[in-house]
């Protein structure tokens, strides 16, 4: 019986000693995933864009079309007119 529950010991021993060093081995890889995981967090994740870029985003937009409208506004060179043609309604650019 003692040579029973020593063998029993011994392999109990063997697989504390197994599973304690692939426990290790599991908390090593998952502490590098872990850590690679939070590096690509910060660049895949979108993050919120503050007010006050949006307000300066939308600014500049709405300068530019401003810009745009005065440029239109003020070109007359695409300005058209009624051509009585062969086809009688082409357009043609002045």
């Amino acid at each position: 019986d003692v040579k029973y529950k020593t063998a029993e010991s011994t392999s109990l021993d063997k697989k504390v000693t197994e599973l304690s060093s692939d426990r290790e081995t599991m908390s090593t890889e998952l502490a590098a995933v872990n850590e690679y995981y939070a590096k690509i967090k910060d660049r895949c994740i979108a993050k919120p864009e503050t007010y006050e870029a949006r307000k300066a985003r939308r600014d500049a937009e709405i300068q530019g079309l401003k810009e745009a409208l005065t440029v239109l506004e003020q070109e007359t060179a695409f300005v058209q007119r009624k051509s009585r043609g062969l086809r009688g309604g082409a357009l043609q650019a002045r």
